[in-house]
């Protein structure tokens, strides 16, 4: 096994779900601004705002990579020299993420100083295209989804090691080979290539004859369902040292459009899984592994990195599993124990919770007492973002998250 540690890198598709992760472990964040990145339905950062938080990061020993991964028009050419040169002269980003070779072609002329990551949208399949974009002057690659753990590893033997190598360890897939897909713009006109995807891979089909309106026939692929194109979501936190053994160097994390909790949970498990087994050679603590269920997320699976023996298309539904629920976001807490949230979602004295805490393992408790901000003990705790007050034999860490089991209330 290699002697450094991946780097653990988190998605922040707004200022609060980079702090998130940041918080619980995040190495480097990706982010973009409100233009030319592929998740245009995220919150994405204005030109002020990409300073503030690269600023953020940078405080925090934290790297911050923007996504210039749109697949360009001639239009979008006009202002991309401009913002290219606010990245690298005000923003100061510390790499630039592209999948098209005239953007990366502007990169080199207007923002030269900055290191260059070629998106998964480019489809890296083998060590010839890696060796390319290392020519071109890429420091890093990001592998299409479609490669197993042994092509990574020929990849690896076979390209400059100063090259390095990203992979997506967790989160949802495209059906579509590394997200070229086209079927969002036919459908409904928004477009893919622009982040604009409204997902129809998700969607349930069904078939209506020319004459027969109204009439509906299932498209069915088998006796499973017709989600004919749903995929499970990936997760890779049980093969962590094949990943480091393949010579991944970065673990990339999907999620740019999810919440911050997920940012939290999903960063600080893949942080506290590789720390373990660099520290102690714990392959998995068994509370890392029962963390990354506790999200919102589909049924999960290797994707192919053990060959695509495994399948995973989805038939039954397209919906997530939300099994666990946020109750609270920390709002303030003194060095005694004494800590106030502002609610996300109701509970009652009595109810089994969980406080989750950057570092942490999840501690399990019942909420005895809850009071309000004038000290009244509280019944139920249901107004929206209202402040409540809970005593803890310990103090709180900054970013703590009060959870609770749905089933368990």
């Amino acid at each position: 096994m290699k002697s450094t540690k991946p780097e653990i890198l988190a998605p922040a598709g707004d200022f609060e779900k980079l702090k998130y992760a940041i918080a619980y472990g995040a190495d480097a964040v990706y982010l973009a601004g409100s233009s030319f990145g592929m998740r245009a339905a995220a919150g994405n950062f204005h030109m002020e705002e990409l300073r503030e938080a690269v600023a953020y990061a940078h405080a925090r020993g934290v790297k911050c990579y923007v996504a210039v991964n749109i697949i360009p028009s001639n239009r979008d050419l006009e202002t991309l020299p401009f913002y290219l040169g606010f990245l690298q002269e005000e923003a100061k980003a510390d790499a630039l993420i592209v999948a098209d070779v005239g953007v990366l072609a502007l990169a080199k002329r207007h923002a030269p100083r900055i290191s260059v990551h070629i998106s998964t949208q480019t489809s890296i399949l083998n060590y010839a295209a890696a060796n390319y974009w290392a020519e071109q002057g890429a420091e890093r690659i990001v592998l299409a989804r479609e490669l197993n753990l042994d092509e990574i590893a020929e990849i690896r033997a076979k390209t400059p090691q100063t090259l390095e190598i990203e992979a997506f360890v967790h989160g949802a897939m495209c059906i579509s080979y590394s997200g070229r897909c086209l079927i969002s713009q036919y459908l409904t006109g928004r477009d893919a290539n622009h982040g604009a995807c409204a997902q129809p891979c998700r969607w349930k089909y069904q078939l209506v004859e020319e004459k027969r309106p109204g009439e509906y026939f299932p498209v069915v692929e088998d006796d499973k369902g017709t989600y004919l194109y749903n995929s499970k979501d990936l997760c890779m936190i049980e093969h962590i040292p094949e990943l480091i053994a393949a010579g991944v160097d970065s673990f990339k994390i999907e999620g740019r459009n999810k919440t911050a909790y997920y940012a939290a949970s999903v960063t600080g498990a893949y942080r506290r899984a590789v720390d373990a087994l660099f520290t102690s050679s714990i392959v998995l603590p068994k509370d890392v592994l029962e963390e990354v269920g506790k999200v919102s997320h589909r049924n999960y699976y290797t994707g192919f990195y053990f060959g695509g023996e495994e399948n995973g298309q989805y038939y039954e539904d397209s919906q997530y599993i939300r099994d666990w629920e946020v109750i609270g976001l920390l709002d303030e807490a003194d060095g005694n124990g004494h800590a106030v949230f502002r609610l996300k979602n109701r509970f009652y004295p009595g109810d089994p919770l969980e406080l989750m805490q950057p570092g942490e393992q999840p501690y399990r408790f019942t909420a005895q007492q809850v009071a309000d901000d004038e000290g009244t003990i509280l019944d139920v705790i249901h107004h929206p973002e209202m402040r409540f007050h809970l005593d803890f034999p310990f103090p709180v860490k900054p970013f703590a998250i009060l959870r609770h089991e749905k089933g368990m209330i």
